[in-house]
Formats: C-alpha cells, sequence, structure tokens
C-alpha cells in the first residue's frame, strides 16, 4: 500500500485547469465556435505529465520512465488500442449512409404522429450498431430537422430524443469507444457488460419512448417524407451487433463486419476499391487522438499510482461512502466528474478507470458492474451537459439548416439522461447484487 499524498493528485488538476479553464475562455467568452474542441487535449495531458515527473525527487527521472513503461505494459491497454484501431477501421469501411437508410425506411412506414418516437428508436439502433454518439446526432439531427419542418412537432423535442437514443447506443455498442474503454481497463468482457448495462438502460430507454408517444399522441399532425434507402447496408452493424450479443471475440466480430461491409460496398457500387482503402485509413486516423489520450493516461495514472495520489483520493472516498453501494455511487460520481470537467465521456471513463479498479477491490465490486457503471454514468452527464460534443454538433446541424435552437431550449426535452439516472440509482439500491468475492466463490 503507498503512502497517501494528495499532492501526487496535482497533475489530474492541472489537466483540468488547462482543458476546463481554457475551453470555458474559448467557448463562452471568446464565443469561438465548438471551442471546447479546440484545445489540444494531448498537449494538455503532457503537461500534466511533465507536472508529475517534476514531483517525488527520491526517483530519477529514467526511473519515473520506468514507472510510466510499467503503467503501459499491461495487456488491457494494448487490447484496448488494437479494439481502438479495429472499430476505426470498421466505421471506415461500412461509412455512414446506412443510419439515414434505417431512419428513411421506418419514417415510410410509421404514421406522421409516431415520427419522434420513430427517430429515437433509430437514433438508439443506429448508435449501438455504430458505437459513436456524435456520429448518430450528426446523421439523425437532419432528420429530426426535417420532421419537425414537415409534422410540425417542437424541434427541441425532436433533437432532444435523437440524443436521448444515441447516448443510449453509446452506452450498449460493443464499438462505442466508451464501451471498449470501460471493459479493458476493468478487465470483463464486453458481453457481460452488456447484459448488466441492459438491466439498467432498456428500463430507461422504455419509459422514454413511453413519454414520447405520450406527447406525440396529444397533437393531430400529418406529413410524410419519402427518401431513398438501401437496407442491404445495415447488414454489417446487425453482423457486428449480433456477434457481441453472442460473446464472440470482439476482434473476430470487427474482422468479420470489415469483410462484410467492404464486400457490400464494393457489390452495390457505393465505393470504388482505391476508395475503400482511404475510408479505411480515415477510420483508423479517427482514433489515434483517441488511442494517443489512452496512452498518455496510462502513463500519468501510473506515476499518480507510485506517488501516492490514488490512496489519497480512496482515502477520502472511505470517509464519504460506506459499503459496496455507496462505494458504487462513488464510482458514478468519480467518473461524471471526469466526465463534466473533460467533456469527453471516452476520456473521462480512462482517466478514472485506475481509480474505479482500485475502489472496486476496496467495496467489493464486480469488474462488470464497475465497467457498467463507468460506462452509464459517464453517458448520463455526457449526454446533458450543454457543452458537450453531442449537444454542440445537434446545434450546429440544426442552424446550418436556418433552424435556430439552444442548449437551453433541448434541455428540457433530454428524457432519457435522467431517467438512466434514476434508473441506475435504483438498480444500485434496489436490486439485490452479487458482490465481487461471491462471484469469485461461485465461479471457482
Amino acid at each position: 500500500m503507498k503512502k497517501s499524498n494528495p499532492i501526487a493528485l496535482a497533475p489530474i488538476g492541472v489537466f483540468l485547469v488547462l482543458y476546463l479553464g481554457l475551453g470555458v475562455l474559448f467557448e463562452y467568452v471568446l464565443k469561438i465556435p465548438m471551442g471546447f474542441y479546440n484545445i489540444p487535449i494531448v498537449v494538455a495531458f503532457l503537461a500534466a505529465i511533465l507536472v508529475a515527473c517534476t514531483q517525488n525527487k527520491e526517483k530519477s527521472f529514467d526511473e519515473k520512465l520506468g514507472i510510466m513503461a510499467q503503467g503501459l505494459a499491461d495487456k488491457n491497454i494494448i487490447t484496448m488500442l488494437l479494439i481502438f484501431l479495429m472499430a476505426g477501421t470498421f466505421v471506415g469501411v461500412v461509412g455512414r449512409s446506412s443510419a439515414e437508410s434505417v431512419a428513411y425506411f421506418m419514417l415510410s412506414l410509421i404514421p406522421a404522429k409516431f415520427s419522434i418516437a420513430v427517430l429515437f428508436v433509430v437514433a438508439c439502433f443506429v448508435s449501438t450498431a455504430m458505437g459513436t454518439s456524435v456520429g448518430t446526432i450528426t446523421l439523425i439531427t437532419p432528420i429530426a430537422v426535417t420532421v419537425a419542418k414537415a409534422s410540425g412537432f417542437s424541434l427541441p423535442l425532436c433533437i432532444g430524443s435523437v440524443m436521448g437514443g444515441a447516448m443510449f447506443g453509446d452506452n450498449l455498442s460493443f464499438i462505442s469507444d466508451t464501451t471498449i474503454a470501460a471493459c479493458n481497463g476493468q478487465g470483463c468482457a464486453m458481453k457481460d457488460k452488456f447484459r448488466e448495462n441492459f438491466k439498467i438502460a432498456f428500463p430507461a430507454a422504455l419509459v422514454t419512448l413511453g413519454i414520447i408517444l405520450g406527447l406525440s399522441l396529444r397533437m393531430d399532425l400529418s406529413g410524410s417524407l419519402g427518401q431513398e434507402y438501401h437496407l442491404v447496408q445495415v447488414v454489417p452493424y446487425v453482423l457486428v451487433l449480433l456477434g457481441g450479443i453472442m460473446g464472440i471475440n470482439v476482434f473476430l466480430v470487427l474482422l468479420v463486419g470489415i469483410v462484410s461491409g467492404s464486400v457490400i460496398m464494393l457489390a452495390t457500387g457505393q465505393t470504388a476499391p482505391t476508395d475503400l482503402l482511404a475510408n479505411m485509413g480515415s477510420g483508423v486516423s479517427g482514433m489515434f487522438e483517441t488511442c494517443m489520450v489512452a496512452i498518455l493516461v496510462a502513463a500519468m495514472c501510473a506515476l499518480i499510482r507510485e506517488h501516492g495520489g490514488f490512496e489519497a483520493l480512496l482515502s477520502g472516498i472511505r470517509r464519504v461512502f460506506k459499503g459496496n453501494k455507496g462505494g458504487q455511487v462513488g464510482m458514478g460520481l468519480l467518473v461524471c466528474a471526469m466526465d463534466i470537467a473533460t467533456a469527453n465521456n471516452t476520456v473521462a471513463i480512462v482517466m478514472a478507470n485506475p481509480i474505479a479498479g482500485e475502489m472496486a477491490r476496496e467495496y467489493g465490486v464486480t469488474p462488470k458492474k464497475t465497467a457498467s457503471l463507468l460506462d452509464t454514468f459517464s453517458c448520463i452527464s455526457q449526454g446533458a451537459i450543454p457543452y458537450g460534443a453531442q449537444m454542440l454538433v445537434a446545434i450546429s446541424a440544426a442552424n446550418e439548416l436556418g433552424f435556430e435552437v439552444t442548449a437551453f431550449d433541448i434541455l428540457p426535452c433530454l428524457f432519457y439522461p435522467g431517467l438512466l439516472l434514476l434508473s441506475s440509482l435504483i438498480f444500485i439500491f434496489l436490486v439485490p447484487q452479487k458482490s465481487a468475492e461471491e462471484s469469485s466463490e461461485r465461479r471457482g
């Protein structure tokens, strides 16, 4: 056990001051569009690591490099990086046109008064299949704007429904950055985390759908949408989704998705062979920053742990949260705080992973439950913060189509994140659960 040393947590503070402080300055003072996402997050982490390296004069710089290398020499880190890259390849291959195909197919079958419910369901499916809430919102929001214009529905309600569905899928997808980070950070199988998450997320989604239907049925609306769609492009997503649920090795599942997607895209003439390779490269490139953040966070956390920072944090948590259920709430609040500070739920999970792992051992929480809590609570906060990428992208997409809407217009229509929080707390406090020790004994 390392000696408790609160000063060792200074690198995290430096990162938060740089990233959050500059983000607020850019976004709200200088009025730079997407200001938070103009901050080079890798540079902020490098500054934090530099601060960590100046601590503990008893160890030389070479020794500290060795400590950081040990933090990276972890099977879960390597696995996470490889999955990130393969998931990027998959998204690059299949493209995103299938999302629009699903939306327009369902909208062509369902009466206009159920359009918002369809948007929510489509966003749930697309985000689960694609593994990206931001990508889903980027694709479906223009359709939501069209639905609002054609039917007369409230635009904030349409956008809020899309955002809720996108966060549902982000929480459950097998190829989502958050799922990959949470599962590999805690060393649990994705199918186990999915089953744990589903029990929490599905009831919240059902209630959300019920609220949307209740609001929709009170309005007398008409209108229709007609667009071309190609459902065959959905096949790779369905294969990945089914393979993940069946518990097939994630690398094999993604390989099947990449191969099937390549065949379909080439056979339907959606892309040329040379363009397909370029798309693969673009998909992988899109994951580079996420991979680099994972590496830098692992190195930084190794130094913080060595210097006694984690023990200091755990000591504070022990004084506030008692028992297994209190520990679970503590994990949720920890990752929420990280997400509110970074406005990036993947980064929040990567930063919270090592601390949550210590808490899981301290409070007897299973790895699958820990991974589920990290992913779920990060999605709760990320789906609601006004300066998150999800909200900013949705507003930007609406504005580009000539519709003025603000975050504060949309926030009252974000039913899903609030219901997901309620469902999570009910599951923690009212549903009997096995502790890590009981699960270990049962496996033995």
